[in-house]
């Protein structure tokens, strides 16, 4: 039987790891804010100089993110890219523009929404797709910044001659959108790149549908070969990609969340993400039901396992590199907390349970 001194002395030193691994928590937390809030800072609040910035057609917040920073505006791409996700801020454009090391964020954000000078003078137009806008919504911003309608877009994209020719053009990118196209509710769903896109007078809406999927493949074009070599296929990395987009802000989370769905995968255990019930239902809610779990859809990845049918939005690159590149890890679970986008992981449907009773009540 152990004595008092030796247990009152292993309860100190049990303390004392809790109170320093608290202290950890709280120094990371604290650095962590830091960190954002001084990396949104001006990179130069004293400088007068503008830079010279060219934002080229079809750039993703990504794209400029990263360009910004090449460019010495902002101080950090991986942030900024952060803060317009969390933010939800869109619509920015492509052109020329001066931008000083002294703009602060919102100025920044502001600049790229009202756009600089047009890259071809020529142009009488440009629109931008969001990452993770699902064809349907697409088909609602053509409308509302072309002269073409929604009935003209699902004409275009649902033709046979139209998706016979465009898959002859790109074979590596839709061999598996063919392939599934009667599987699928919209054979080109997943293959359209969210940017932002000019066009002019005279581009036909197949050309503009055209310029989307041409930037899809060539955002595809370094992963064919290792795809193949993977013996996996694009239409599953895209839907796949297209399941991460919705559930995950940062790329971190995204590649932890791709691990999750892979774990499940290789365990024959279905991937029960509400993306596909949503995308069943035809419509997006931020909570779903339990009757909505019992949608009768093969895109219900409650009730089939597997990927299902394809893709369920248009993701971005970074969506696709997490899918292509999921983190390793022994996490089976994982939920959001939607009132702070804070993503919980768990290797145990007792710990999941737990964090639902904890931050979805």
């Amino acid at each position: 039987m152990p004595n008092r001194q030796s247990t009152h002395t292993v309860r100190k030193i049990v303390l004392s790891i809790v109170s320093i691994l608290i202290i950890l928590l709280i120094v990371l937390a604290v650095s962590g804010y830091h960190y954002y809030t001084t990396s949104l800072e001006p990179l130069d609040p004293e400088s007068n100089e503008d830079l010279p910035v060219e934002i080229p057609i079809g750039s993703s917040r990504t794209d400029i993110a990263r360009i910004l920073e090449e460019n010495n505006i902002i101080r950090s791409a991986f942030v900024f890219n952060y803060h317009l996700r969390f933010t939800g801020e869109e619509g920015f454009q492509a052109g020329y523009y001066l931008f000083s090391p002294a703009m602060s964020t919102e100025e920044i954000v502001w600049y790229l929404q009202e756009g600089g000078t047009p890259i071809t003078e020529e142009s009488t137009g440009r629109l931008t797709i969001p990452e993770g806008y699902t064809i349907e919504q697409v088909a609602i911003v053509i409308e509302n910044q072309t002269d073409y309608s929604i009935e003209d877009f699902f004409e275009l994209v649902e033709s046979e001659e139209f998706l016979n020719d465009i898959a002859e053009d790109y074979p590596q990118l839709l061999s598996g959108a063919i392939e599934r196209r009667e599987e699928t509710l919209y054979t080109l769903e997943g293959y359209l790149y969210p940017a932002t896109y000019e066009f002019f007078e005279e581009t036909t809406l197949e050309e503009l549908v055209t310029q989307m999927i041409s930037q899809m493949h060539n955002v595809f074009a370094g992963y064919y070969d290792e795809i193949q070599q993977n013996e996996a296929t694009v239409h599953e990395i895209l839907t796949m990609a297209s399941f991460i987009e919705r559930e995950g802000i940062t790329y971190e989370d995204r590649e932890v969340i791709s691990g999750v769905f892979y774990n499940r995968l290789a365990i024959d255990m279905p991937l029960q993400t509400d993306v596909s019930v949503t995308y069943a239902l035809g419509e997006h809610q931020e909570r779903i039901t339990y009757d909505d779990l019992e949608v009768d859809s093969l895109y219900n990845l409650y009730e089939h396992r597997g990927l299902g049918p394809g893709p369920v939005n248009n993701p971005d690159e970074e969506s696709i590199r997490a899918s292509m590149y999921p983190a390793e890890t022994d996490y089976m679970f994982f939920l959001a907390d939607l009132s702070t986008r804070q993503i919980y992981f768990s290797e145990t449907y007792e710990q999941h349970l737990e964090y639902q009773n904890e931050y979805l009540r």
